[in-house]
């Protein structure tokens, strides 16, 4: 039973950590998209390239925001295979860019391996919260 607690508690944790940091983003891009793109050095220079930012950064990160604390409340195991989903991929578009345009610079490797790492942890909180998870099956 306190095992089943602890996963739990780490499960949830770990969403809404992850919820946080996309969250810390969106608001950023809708505060200032500049200020995003700044992290990788590129310069916005019209108001598509702003809105474009606002969009993907502000909207999407805040709809996944807001998913993942729903997804924590009402379905924890469906929240961790997301963040599989989304870590994962993540961390596979930067893998690709390796392979297709050459090196990351460190800002792309810092995030490579966060993004592997929230990856591992995603995937190994579901598998633990699966196996606390009782069943009703009778064997």
């Amino acid at each position: 039973m306190k095992t089943q607690r602890t996963v739990t508690l780490a499960s949830k944790g770990f969403i809404l950590l992850s919820a946080l940091s996309l969250l810390s983003v969106s608001v950023m891009a809708f505060a200032n998209p500049q200020s995003v793109m700044d992290l990788v050095r590129v310069q916005l220079n019209n108001t598509d390239a702003f809105s474009s930012i606002r969009g993907v950064y502000g909207g999407v990160g805040m709809t996944l925001f807001l998913s993942l604390i729903y997804l924590m409340w009402r379905d924890t195991q469906s929240g961790l295979l997301f963040l599989c989903l989304l870590w994962g991929f993540y961390a596979l578009s930067r893998t690709i860019t390796i392979f297709s345009e050459g090196a990351l610079g460190d800002f792309g490797n810092q995030w490579l391996l966060i993004e592997s790492v929230f990856f591992v942890l995603a995937l190994g909180l579901a598998v633990a919260n699966r196996k606390a998870i009782p069943t009703d099956k009778v064997v």
